[in-house]
Formats: C-alpha cells, sequence, structure tokens
C-alpha cells in the first residue's frame, strides 16, 4: 500500500489534478450550503426558488475559491519538493503554510502571519490523520496455523486429500482382510464335511479349504 505522498500524481500533473478536484468539491459543498441557506432564507411558497438561485449565484464563487487554494498549495508543494528532492509529509505542511500567508497577503503581515500559522497547523493535522490511518490499514492479519503439516513439494489441499484416500484405502483393506480372509485363508480354516454311509452310519472328515485336488493321470500301465 503506498503512502499518501507516493500515491498522488507526479508533481506537473499534481496541480492540475488538485484544482479540478478542489473546484468539484468546492462547488458540490457550496451547492448544498447555500441551497439549504436559501431554502430557509426565502419566504414561503418561493423556498425552492429561493434555494435554486442562492445554489446558481454563489456555488460557482465557491468552487472557485476552493480551485485557487488547491492550485497555490499543489504550486507550493512542487517547488518544495524540487529544493528538497524528496517526498514527505514536511512540503505539504510548508505548502499549507504558505499558501494561507499568500492568500492573505493584502491584510498585512500580521493577518498573512496568523493565516500561515493556521494553514500548517491545518495541514500538520490532516498529514498525521492520513499517516496514522495508513499505518492501520497496512497492519498484516495473523494467518491462522494449520496443524497438519503438508507434505514437502506439495500444496497442503492435495496432500491432505492423498492422505484421507491413504486411510481410507488402508481401512477398506482391512475389512475386507477380515471378512473374506476367514474363507479364502491358506489352510488356517478346515471345514467339516459330513458323509453318509450305507449303514445309516455317518463319517465326518475334515477337509482342509479349497485344497486343490490330485490331478489325474492318464498314462496306461
Amino acid at each position: 500500500m503506498g503512502t499518501p505522498e507516493t500515491s498522488r500524481e507526479p508533481c506537473p500533473d499534481r496541480i492540475l489534478d488538485d484544482v479540478g478536484g478542489a473546484f468539484g468539491m468546492g462547488a458540490v459543498g457550496g451547492s448544498a450550503y447555500h441551497f439549504l441557506k436559501g431554502v430557509y432564507n426565502s419566504p414561503s411558497g418561493t423556498r425552492l426558488l429561493g434555494g435554486t438561485q442562492a445554489v446558481r449565484m454563489n456555488a460557482p464563487r465557491v468552487g472557485g475559491s476552493f480551485a485557487v487554494w488547491g492550485g497555490l498549495f499543489s504550486a507550493f508543494d512542487c517547488s518544495m519538493v524540487y529544493v528538497r528532492q524528496k517526498e514527505d509529509p514536511w512540503n505539504s505542511i510548508f505548502a499549507g503554510a504558505a499558501t494561507g500567508g499568500f492568500l492573505a497577503m493584502r491584510q498585512g503581515p500580521a493577518a498573512a502571519g496568523r493565516s500561515a500559522l493556521f494553514g500548517g497547523v491545518l495541514l500538520a493535522l490532516i498529514e498525521g490523520a492520513g499517516i496514522m490511518l495508513n499505518n492501520v490499514l497496512s497492519v498484516p492479519q495473523d494467518m491462522p496455523i494449520s496443524m497438519d503439516e503438508p507434505t514437502a513439494g506439495m500444496p497442503m489441499g492435495i496432500a491432505t486429500n492423498q492422505e484421507q484416500a491413504g486411510q481410507q484405502a488402508v481401512s477398506e483393506s482391512e475389512s475386507a482382510g477380515g471378512l473374506f480372509g476367514r474363507w479364502f485363508g491358506k489352510g488356517e480354516n478346515k471345514e467339516s464335511v459330513s458323509i453318509s454311509g450305507g449303514g445309516g452310519g455317518s463319517k465326518t472328515e475334515i477337509l482342509e479349504s479349497f485344497d486343490a485336488p490330485a490331478v489325474p493321470n492318464f498314462e496306461f500301465k
């Protein structure tokens, strides 16, 4: 995030930019103020007309005054940048004091000094508030720390998904081994086969589970 000084326009273009912005701010603010004042001071039945006339008469004058102040401020600011060869809040503070003193020069040295002091203090407050706001907005947010460590060279989401898939496959193989291992185990389980004889008796034989039968021999002896 840039500072208030570095985020502004370059110095030659800064003057025109500040003149236009100051004129727009003065015209809009002056229109609102003088419209309400004209509505309040007009007689009943002509309040809307009185507010409109007050805006038409006074809003351009207020916008022009703001434009003059903004143009002088930017000119002094660019002069300080050229003299000091650096961009910092002191340029704006000196420019504000010089602008206030220059505009009150016709009223005498005392009035010019007071206006310069007021302009310097006002710009110092504005610059201080801008620096504080910039510091507050530029503080990084604390990111939550994850307890699971991802595999080296692999994003965290992919590593977590692969670990979950591996655990699921292991659990399925264990369950399958527990179910089918009892049926297809290698000689571990035996089946009991009951064979009925001709005399009505029965003979029980223990056979190996799924033992392969002997291969028949077809050689003549």
